[in-house]
């Protein structure tokens, strides 16, 4: 089991000064997927009504990894021309449930997706980056956008490009960015395939009919929210719950409604900072080193701490 400690508000630094209201539309979104010892919101003031229905919990030994994910905006086209030849793809018909599918190297040598693409980019670490997010905007030549969403996946572990980039010796001691990856892959494209098949996991997509104003569907099921919403371990964090964020920049009230195959543990989150490449860059510069600390209810704070 998880260790957990109980802390106060005052114990949160840079809580009082916190957008309660914009952290209470979030957790709207995604309260009702919680049993009934969580509170739903009233109309009660946002800071008081989190303040006196909920208890701070720290899960886990801070201090954890706090990184970013984005929606990527890019240019593609719904059939392959001689620019755009890297598909998108819907899931296998024959995807197994209960035992991994074929890896990311089987599926590219043996064209196993063929029949399956839903729209085409230009360029293979753009196609891939939207596998690592879960989500892509896709422009297409016509000027109308499609967007794509998580459908499933290969069942293969996550393994890092950035960090074989790193053991091989590029990028600095903190490690590579994403920028600093394309960035290698213009300049090393003879090599870009065999990098990318480092990663055996792969993801399938589905075409999603959502309001263009609103960010990608998260794993809760509901758009997520640019800096309000938090990619955690389900094995350890609710979804649905408020955790506040602290580390580095940020203090802030999030809500769990998202998880991602890299974020595993108590002390893990993957903050959603937004659509297309402003936001890009924010989330592939974020690794902080911070903690995090979900809101419980009273009885469900008592049961874990006691």
């Amino acid at each position: 089991m998880v260790p957990a400690q109980r802390r106060g508000f005052s114990d949160l630094s840079g809580w009082a000064d916190d957008d309660h209201v914009a952290a209470l539309s979030a957790y709207r979104m995604t309260c009702d997927l919680l049993g009934p010892d969580w509170p739903k919101p009233d109309h009660a003031d946002a800071r008081r009504f989190f303040e006196q229905c909920f208890v701070p919990i720290e899960l886990g030994p801070p201090p954890g990894l706090i990184t970013g994910y984005y929606e990527p905006e890019v240019d593609g086209r719904a059939a392959p021309d001689a620019d755009f030849a890297y598909p998108l793809c819907a899931p296998p018909v024959d995807l197994p449930s209960d035992r991994p599918w074929f890896s990311r190297t089987e599926i590219e040598s043996g064209d196993l997706l063929a029949g399956r693409e839903l729209v085409w980019l230009s360029n293979p670490v753009e196609a891939f980056f939207a596998q690592v997010q879960g989500s892509v905007r896709v422009r297409l030549g016509d000027g109308s956008i499609r967007r794509y969403g998580y459908a499933a996946k290969n069942g293969h572990e996550y393994r890092s490009i950035g960090k074989e980039l790193t053991r091989r010796g590029i990028g600095g001691a903190g490690g590579i960015s994403a920028d600093g990856i394309r960035d290698w892959c213009r300049a090393n494209p003879d090599a870009v395939p065999e990098l990318l098949r480092h990663n055996p996991s792969f993801v399938f997509f589905r075409q999603l009919d959502i309001d263009p104003a609103t960010g990608p569907i998260g794993t809760a099921g509901c758009p997520v929210t640019a800096m309000r919403s938090l990619a955690v371990d389900p094995d350890v964090t609710p979804l649905g719950a408020p955790v506040w964020v602290e580390g580095g920049p940020l203090a802030i009230l999030m809500v769990a409604q998202d998880t991602g195959s890299a974020i595993r543990g108590a002390q893990r989150g993957d903050v959603f900072c937004g659509t297309g490449a402003d936001a890009g860059h924010i989330a592939g510069d974020m690794r902080i080193s911070g903690r995090l600390v979900t809101l419980f209810p009273h009885a469900l704070a008592d049961r874990i701490t006691s």
